[in-house]
């Protein structure tokens, strides 16, 4: 199953063009997967799981506010069921996955839904000079309330179709495209000034040493349309931007046991209408992991990035973050994983907000989960999380915090 809750691994990015790995959004935080249980090398496999979470504050709520219907928590059970298709033929692999996921909530029973996620993927080659990947992902899950407050249900819809394609001109050198198309839709009437397409191309170039390493440029367009025009203060707002990223990217292979990844550059985000609202400077990511020989591996990132925010109130967010997680195979079938990270979000308004201040917040988070593989086939896996936000007062983002508890049981065979 791919399970419950992990706050930390939030699918940021005002249309970053690059496939997100997305699993069941339950509240305002993004779920964690149990470890995998080990299918098949190769054919088709079926997986069927079955979980449950409890939330202290499903709907992150402030501070002191009560909850809606005098409750500001709640549990929920959630059952799934899918296929998943690995195969390889002489030099193209297809990766196919069809998942169907049923959560039902103890009281807050009008959340109740049927998540879906359908993917596939084309890991294709020709020749010895050109590979890439094409694919398609369509999403149906419950979006997060960490922006606005509503005990109503509402559905998210996301699909994205991807091409990435790389020709290997020189032993050393190869040059790059991708392009990526991604639509959101929303369920909730109120929520739906939200719907929007995210449009990105790419070209770039990379340099590729003896080494194994990858040092390389690449020019990125991002292009957002959106359905409605969002309403605020009596003014109907065009809300349509076009993102420019020149950036280097990086593969360094420190050590034998650490590698350094870094995509990093230049980003201007400039509107359609309002100009005071476009922004531009430094921006990208830097993940860096150690696995040193024996039990324990470690990750840390930094980051810079635009991000979209839910809200009538907000354009986007200039997410400033950094993270660090561990992890450790404290037996042959046991697995511990602890995971951290501060993000620091500064607002962009819709419209000049007269006497602005405290336009931004922090989101604090951490999780500790435990797997445990009986059998090659069935994972276990017990996990707690934590969110604290600070909150911004005058756009009327509260402070408050969460905690969370999960059991998942997943099987693949």
């Amino acid at each position: 199953m791919a399970a419950m809750l992990n706050p930390f691994k939030t699918c940021l990015g005002a249309g970053a063009p690059r496939a997100c790995r997305i699993a069941l959004l339950i509240g305002a935080v993004c779920s964690i997967p149990a470890a995998s249980a080990a299918p098949g090398d190769e054919g088709l496999d079926v997986m069927a799981g079955l979980g449950y979470f409890h939330d202290d504050n499903l709907f992150r709520l402030p501070d002191g506010q009560p909850g809606f219907e005098g409750r500001r928590s709640d549990s929920a059970r959630q059952a799934h069921a899918g296929l998943v298709f690995n195969k390889t033929y002489g030099r193209q692999n297809i990766v196919a996955q069809a998942k169907i996921t049923k959560v039902e909530f103890d009281h807050f029973d009008q959340l109740d839904y049927d998540g879906k996620d359908l993917q596939a993927r084309w890991n294709w080659q020709l020749g010895n000079r050109f590979d890439g990947v094409l694919g398609a992902h369509y999403l149906q899950t419950l979006a997060p309330y960490t922006d606005f407050r509503s005990n109503e249900r509402n559905l998210r819809e996301h699909r994205r179709q991807f091409f990435d394609g790389a020709w290997r001109f020189h032993p050393s050198w190869r040059a790059r495209t991708a392009a990526s198309h991604d639509t959101y839709q929303y369920e909730l009437l109120a929520q739906r000034f939200n719907n929007r397409a995210e449009d990105a191309v790419e070209v770039g170039a990379d340099y590729l040493p003896r080494s194994g390493s990858t040092v390389g440029l690449v020019a990125r367009r991002i292009k957002g349309e959106y359905d409605n025009r969002r309403v605020f203060g009596g003014l109907a707002l065009d809300e349509r931007f076009t993102q420019d990223e020149l950036k280097a990217r990086i593969h360094w292979i420190a050590s034998g046991s650490s590698t350094v990844q870094v995509l990093a550059g230049h980003a201007r985000r400039t509107y359609r209408a309002r100009s005071e609202r476009d922004a531009s400077g430094f921006n990208g990511r830097i993940t860096a992991s150690h696995q040193p020989r024996g039990k324990m591996r470690y990750t840390a990132a930094a980051w810079r990035e635009f991000s979209a925010v839910e809200s009538n109130v907000i354009s986007y967010s200039l997410n400033r973050g950094a993270s660090i997680g561990a992890t450790w195979d404290a037996r042959a079938k046991v697995r511990v994983e602890a995971n951290a990270s501060y993000e620091q979000r500064a607002y962009n308004a819709r419209v000049p907000l007269s006497g602005a201040q405290d336009l931004d917040d922090s989101l604090k988070q951490a999780s500790l989960a435990a797997t445990w593989t009986p059998r090659r086939s069935l994972a276990l896996t017990a996990a707690l999380a934590h969110q604290r936000r600070s909150g911004s007062p005058f756009l009327g983002l509260g402070k408050f915090k969460a905690n969370t508890v999960s059991l998942v049981a997943n099987a693949q065979f």
